[in-house]
Formats: C-alpha cells, sequence, structure tokens
C-alpha cells in the first residue's frame, strides 16, 4: 500500500548527508525532488552507499538488507515556500527505507510533517 509523506527541507542550503558522495547536490524544489524521486525508483543511491560501507563481501549485511529496495512508481512533488522546501513523497516502500534514503541524501536536515493514505 502506497502512503504519502510530507517533509520539510526547513533549511536547502543545508539539507545535505555527511558524505558529499551521496548527498542532495540540489537547488531548488524541483531538484530536490528529482533527486529523491531517482533515490526511491532506482537503485543507484543504494548502491553506492553499500560500495561505500566497508562490509566483509563474504559476510551477509543485515543492514544492507533491510534498507534494500526500489519503488518504480514513487513519486515526488517538491514547492519552495518561505524559504524552505517542502517535498510531497508517494511510495510503496516501507518507511524505514525512504528514512534511510532521506540521510544519506540530506542527512538531518529534514523533518517529517505528516503521512496518510495515497
Amino acid at each position: 500500500m502506497a502512503l504519502r509523506y510530507y517533509i520539510t527541507l526547513p533549511d536547502p542550503a543545508r539539507a545535505r548527508g555527511e558524505d558529499a558522495a551521496l548527498a542532495f547536490t540540489a537547488h531548488g524544489a524541483d531538484a530536490f525532488a528529482r533527486q529523491l524521486g531517482e533515490a526511491l525508483r532506482e537503485d543507484g543511491l543504494f548502491k553506492r552507499w553499500v560500495d561505500a560501507r566497508e562490509v566483509d563481501e563474504s559476510e551477509d549485511d543485515p543492514e544492507a538488507a533491510e534498507f534494500a529496495g526500489t519503488d518504480p512508481g514513487a513519486r515526488v512533488e517538491g514547492r519552495d515556500k518561505s524559504g524552505q522546501v517542502e517535498l510531497i513523497v508517494t511510495t510503496a516502500l516501507p518507511g524505514n527505507v525512504l528514512r534511510h534514503r532521506l540521510r544519506l541524501l540530506a542527512g538531518t536536515g529534514w523533518q517529517l510533517r505528516d503521512v496518510t493514505g495515497a
């Protein structure tokens, strides 16, 4: 079942993850929405995160398994509002996967405002 997440980037210039290779490079609501949408629909960001981790490939990686997955139907809309960026995310991915992708992209520079059925 898809859910709709209402997310705010209160200070878009600071909405950057710790690892610059994984973090948002976006400027403006449309660019943030596009980058987050790609991170949900495609596995590129997830694969870069897995590759950046120093985990022995011969062992199971339960953390990677927990955050794996894509939603080809995920949609993200972005709006600039009073110096903030508002993102409306519609996805069938579990909330923990969405939060993980947002932490990679935006670090702690985001806020979840509401969740509703899609």
